[in-house]
């Protein structure tokens, strides 16, 4: 069967046969109505571009669509927000039918529906350079909850949703087998990387605890500040530093690692401590926690990690060593 071209399509029955049989609209208004009367709205962003975010010789097309949700929604859930609405503009060059966009988009709609995105919009547009996906998320904060945060304050837990630089260390592997392949251009011999499952899952298919917001406020336990760490831990300290007024103490101790981390950080010449402050694309939720909530905290969140705790300001952002030396945590993007 032939493959189908968007030139043959069009864009208008593109988009209405991308939406068949998902239980969504394709020319739904976009805006929502508050659940009830004080819910701070929240949106969120994110642009992907091939070549720079994603490189489509190993990424499927199913996962990376659902990478690029699960990019927005995170940052709405670390504003303890429940997402609504999700926007998608595809920008597609010659190089892709509309079979693979179909297969991206399929991935796309199982993160929204995952995620309780009520409506959902998509446009199309041709692009030069690659593919490009472009998602734009809002919801909403119950008013209820936005009134209970606390300020931050000096010994308030830093905790961290799971393990750091999984996601960084699941690139290398992938991009070591491509280099290997460009070398031989042998694709009858695949490689099996079945013993690095979790760490290229944390890279292509990153996923974001859907109820994590509701379990807070049921457990009346509610974070003064919280982030989406996509950047390494370090930016997102820095970046709480910034907005608290207050310093950061880091414990390299407490900071999760993946199985396999290490062995693989000698392999690859890589500090896995490095890859978990610097690496990125970990898609991790980030949240300061009330001191006096550190006996139920650990009891009704076992998947996250007590890995430091805000200071004086004085402090700065620090990373502590086992043995009690503080280093200033540095940050790409950050002077």
């Amino acid at each position: 069967m032939a493959e189908e071209k968007f030139s043959e399509i069009g864009r208008i029955e593109a988009i209405e046969r991308l939406f068949e049989g998902t239980g969504y609209h394709p020319w739904e208004e976009s805006g929502f109505e508050a659940g009830k009367k004080g819910n701070l709205m929240r949106s969120s962003s994110r642009m992907l571009l091939e070549g720079i975010d994603f490189d489509l010789t190993y990424f499927p097309l199913k996962h990376l669509g659902y990478k690029s949700v699960m990019a927005t929604v995170g940052e709405l859930y670390a504003a303890l927000a429940s997402p609504k609405t999700l926007s998608v503009t595809l920008g597609i060059s010659a190089k892709l039918d509309f079979k693979q966009i179909k297969e991206l988009w399929e991935g796309i709609c199982t993160a929204a529906k995952e995620h309780g995105i009520q409506k959902l919009a998509l446009d199309l547009i041709p692009s030069q350079n690659g593919l490009c996906i472009s998602v734009s998320a809002a919801g909403e904060t119950d008013s209820l909850t936005a009134k209970r945060r606390m300020p931050a304050k000096s010994m308030d837990l830093i905790c961290i949703s799971d393990n750091l630089g999984a996601a960084f260390m699941g690139l290398q592997i992938l991009e070591k087998e491509k280099r290997r392949f460009d070398a031989t251009k042998d694709d009858s011999m695949q490689p099996d990387l079945k013993e690095y499952r979790h760490l290229i899952g944390a890279y292509l298919k990153p996923e974001v605890n859907p109820t994590v917001v509701k379990q807070l406020e049921n457990a009346e336990i509610i974070p003064s500040y919280g982030y989406f760490v996509t950047k390494g831990l370090s930016d997102a300290v820095k970046r709480l530093v910034r907005d608290s007024g207050l310093g950061a103490k880091i414990y390299v101790d407490k900071i999760p690692f993946p199985g396999k981390m290490f062995d693989l950080g000698k392999e690859f010449n890589i500090d896995p401590i490095s890859a978990a402050l610097n690496g990125g694309d970990d898609f991790r939720l980030m949240f300061t926690i009330p001191i006096g909530k550190h006996d139920k905290f650990r009891r009704d969140f076992q998947t996250f990690d007590i890995i430091g705790h805000l200071a004086k300001p004085e402090a700065g952002a620090v990373i502590v060593t086992p043995d009690g030396v503080e280093f200033p945590l540095k940050a790409q993007g950050w002077k």
